[in-house]
């Protein structure tokens, strides 16, 4: 039997959960999920900009017809709203298998003393407290029926520090503490909880990160070739379809020319 076959198997009839699907990493787990399950899996699609999700979900339904997908606008950041719209899930998508904490920012690269206080709230609220929620919100169900996989995309920031990142490095070590005390207290159950922690990839991040600035954005990426959302969200799929007594606990991803977040070899050095 292929790797191809198996891994459909695995994912067949699974529901699975998306934050910040509207784009970049989360965009691509989706049309990756479709596509390594041929479209025999039901998505629940989430994030601040709902049309960008119905445009997504259009474009996944014109390859797989019968593939069913829920889209939703939900801000994570915006916590009292999480529980709500849990339990306000249709039946249909209500029994979720698979919850990817995908979504995050950062916002602006100002040395601490600098760094808005606006900027700091949004960053934590974000990337740390509706991460924590939503996971709160998922646990019960699998709980219930003692199975499920929790994947939080984490950061290699959260390993390594660097200037001007003193807030998103701290959000992103607040993932990773988070992470591994939990995977410590589901250690008896059947829940799986994986950490993904990715290195440059280009994504609308950097867009974000510096206010819409196209050149600032794109200058990150001058003279190296960074990931893709598709090779994160490979990398998802291949770690929640695994034998059931596998946990694929962290995973490290960077381009080849990055070594940490402060050392990136351009290709003048090379």
């Amino acid at each position: 039997m292929s790797l191809g076959i198996k891994v459909a198997q695995q994912l067949d009839s699974k529901i699975l959960l998306i934050t910040g699907a509207s784009s970049g990493i989360g965009e691509a787990t989706a049309r990756e999920f479709a596509a390594a399950s041929y479209g025999k899996i039901k998505l629940i699609l989430t994030a601040r900009r709902e049309n960008k999700l119905i445009e997504i979900a259009k474009s996944i339904k014109e390859e797989y017809p019968d593939i069913r997908i829920h889209t939703a606008k939900l801000d994570i950041s915006d916590t009292e709203k999480i529980e709500p719209f849990i339990k306000g899930l249709p039946e249909e998508f209500s029994d979720i298998d698979i919850l990817v904490n995908n979504a995050g920012k950062a916002l602006g690269r100002n040395y601490t003393i600098n760094t808005a206080p606006q900027h700091v709230d949004e960053m934590f609220k974000t990337n740390v407290l509706g991460m924590i929620s939503m996971t709160q919100a998922v646990l019960p169900i699998f709980k219930k029926k003692n199975r499920g996989d929790i994947v939080n995309i984490g950061s290699i920031a959260a390993r390594e520090t660097y200037p001007g990142g003193s807030i998103y490095c701290a959000t992103k070590a607040s993932v990773r503490s988070f992470t591994s005390v939990l995977r410590k207290e589901l250690i008896n159950t059947k829940i799986r909880v994986i950490e993904l922690d990715p290195g440059a990839v280009d994504t609308e991040f950097f867009l974000v990160r510096f206010g819409g600035d196209q050149e600032q954005a794109r200058k990150v990426f001058d003279g190296i070739e960074p990931m893709s959302g598709q090779d994160i969200a490979e990398a998802i799929i291949f770690s929640v379809s695994r034998k059931p007594n596998t946990v694929i606990a962290e995973m490290l991803m960077f381009p080849t020319n990055q070594a940490d977040t402060y050392h990136v070899y351009k290709s003048e050095n090379q």
